[in-house]
């Protein structure tokens, strides 16, 4: 700031995640966006939660705090799906625990509040817009409040904020309170009383209880949600909370359009973690980012269990090829640039185009799936702009400058089968030029009722990709292999579920390092069948495996394993499938 003449900054964020100014980092992002609009932004990274000095040290904002938890909620960097605490955090300085709180927006907020009185304060990011209703806590297991009453924030912005933030700056600067400012697009604003037209929700002392009732209206309230999602035709959502105590979501921000995705992407970012933390080691999560480049935002493929699609939306959005190829030959230029980019993709790889014409508009259908439980007869698959992007990279600056150009945020090969005429290619490519060794996909589970539930396409399709996979590595003559992820204890999977898989793994003769215990985090679908045995699709029940079973479901996938023994035994004897305890080919142990 003295460096700067500054007198003061116009916003502050403060963030529980360390400071890199990279766009992949949503403090950066939101904060170049800003500065772009010709404010004067500071940022308190991790500030020392305990000290209320801590939030002082950049003086008092001229219009206002902004908070954000980090790239990831807090309660999820802090604990395992087994509520254990985890030992590293990737997103602080050397990868070390303990540089933000639990439940960091309340603890950020009430530190702010505390130290200066009369202060606008912002809420935003993962962890406040997947809990900005009514919201089930796997850590605390209860129904929570709204986090915009119970941190007594001024505003909270859910989805993606460049736009929403860009407006409220704008209003803010023209002298407007911040109690006025109600009607933005993207957020959610705290009220005394229902407010104006929208769609009421059950109330929150409706949903917070434990009986059937309860239940099944806690299910119903996400349902509305998630058909009040779609820009083009969402309702105002109204929840009543304790008394007079009200919350009101504006319908969602309108998705950017190419031209300003490719101007927040090529705001001036060092592309680099602040130089306090280069004694620590550095920013780990940097490691794949720095060098990698986003090419899409949003995801329409529809899995249970992920909360993209409640953040980012499902309506995809792609960068141009100009703009891609301007920041890979930055990213040439880097200090560290060996040759390598770890990565062109966003939520999925190959979701680069919107793939109709609604979600050219920046919507999509609020009351059905694009790839689940069918094809939606609207959609149109096509790689092509994908595979013409990849390739003009692939030439950047002449032979030698670019070695080699991963794809790792994962693609959906259900999705590259319904493209009958570039899908084969895309898949030829990938393994030509976009693999090195391993090449790592999630068909999450092998059982159909498993799958229905998570959102996820048929296993014979799996099947298949992996045949041709293999095929077509064998024609270029490359030793190149499918890592699958797979995932134990999710809502609908059952003991006999889980015996299925183990098979499957036994006879593939691959059994996976890692398998993902479901973890039921805020914001998906999945975590609403966790929490009411309910399939809020459908309202008809669904099983939930309770911790032991998830516990003996994660065994089964691991069953060589000599620590396993007993837990796959009690497994395989409760699923009344003692034959596979005795010699034979389907023999686990």
């Amino acid at each position: 700031m003295d460096n700067r003449g500054w007198e003061y900054c116009d916003f502050i964020f403060v963030s529980g995640d360390a400071y890199v100014d990279h766009p992949a980092f949503a403090p950066a992002l939101v904060c170049r966006v800003l500065e772009d609009a010709g404010y004067k932004v500071g940022i308190i990274p991790q500030p020392d939660w305990k000290q209320g000095a801590s939030y002082t040290v950049l003086g008092r904002p001229r219009l206002a705090f902004l908070v954000g938890a980090g790239n990831m909620d807090s309660m999820v960097a802090h604990y395992t799906a087994a509520k254990k605490p985890r030992s590293q955090d990737a997103y602080s300085p050397g990868g070390r625990a303990g540089f933000r709180p639990d439940r960091a927006i309340l603890t950020y907020v009430g530190g702010i509040r505390s130290v200066y009185k009369n202060i606008p304060v912002i809420i935003g990011g993962i962890e406040a817009s997947l809990r900005r209703f009514a919201h089930y806590d796997y850590w605390s297991n209860q129904v929570r409040r709204s986090l915009l009453l119970d941190s007594k924030a001024d505003l909270l912005v859910y989805g993606m904020g460049e736009r929403p933030i860009r407006e409220i700056a704008r209003r803010l600067n023209a002298g407007e309170g911040i109690a006025d400012i109600r009607d933005v697009r993207g957020t959610c604003v705290r009220s005394s009383h229902a407010g104006g037209p929208g769609i009421r929700l059950p109330d929150y002392d409706a949903v917070k209880g434990e009986d059937p009732d309860s239940l099944k209206r806690y299910a119903e309230h996400f349902m509305v949600q998630r058909l009040q999602a779609d820009p083009l035709s969402a309702q105002p959502l109204i929840e009543r909370s304790d008394g007079d105590r009200w919350v009101i979501q504006n319908p969602p921000a309108f998705p950017l359009t190419q031209g300003e995705f490719d101007r927040v992407y090529e705001l001036p970012y060092t592309r680099r973690g602040h130089p306090l933390y280069d004694a620590a080691g550095g920013i780990p999560a940097m490691k794949e980012a720095a060098f990698s480049l986003v090419s899409s935002r949003g995801c329409f493929g529809g899995c249970s269990f992920c909360a993209i699609t409640f953040h980012q939306g499902r309506a995809v959005t792609g960068r141009s090829p100009e703009s891609l190829l301007r920041e890979a030959k930055t990213l040439t230029g880097l200090t560290g640039f060996k040759g390598y980019i770890h990565d062109v993709g966003g939520p999925t790889a190959n979701f680069y185009r919107p793939p109709c014409t609604r979600q050219a508009k920046g919507g999509f259908c609020p009351d059905r799936e694009c790839l689940r439980p069918a094809p939606c007869p609207r959609l149109q698959a096509d790689h092509r702009d994908y595979l013409e992007t990849l390739k003009a990279l692939r030439n950047i600056g002449g032979p030698g400058v670019i070695q080699k150009i991963f794809i790792r945020s994962g693609i959906r090969f259900d999705y590259l089968y319904l493209d009958s005429r570039y899908g084969k290619e895309f898949l030829k490519t990938l393994c030509r030029w976009h693999v090195s060794g391993q090449l790592k996909v999630a068909p999450e589970h092998v059982s159909s009722p498993v799958l229905a539930a998570m959102g996820k396409g048929d296993h014979a399709t799996y099947i298949q990709f992996a045949q041709d996979y293999a095929a077509i590595n064998r024609g270029l003559g490359c030793k190149q292999y499918l890592v699958p992820y797979f995932m134990s204890g999710h809502p609908g999977s059952t003991l006999q579920d889980g015996v299925e898989l183990a098979l499957y793994l036994k006879k593939s003769r691959f059994i996976p390092n890692q398998v993902q215990d479901f973890y039921p985090t805020p914001g998906t679908l999945s975590t609403v069948m966790y929490r009411t045995g309910l399939d809020p699709r459908t309202m008809k029940p669904i099983p939930v495996p309770g911790e032991r079973e998830k516990r003996l479901q994660r065994a089964l996938v691991h069953f060589n394993r000599p620590e396993n023994r007993a837990l796959v035994r009690e497994a395989l004897c409760l699923a009344r499938r003692e034959d596979m305890l005795r010699p034979g080919p389907e023999r686990l142990l």
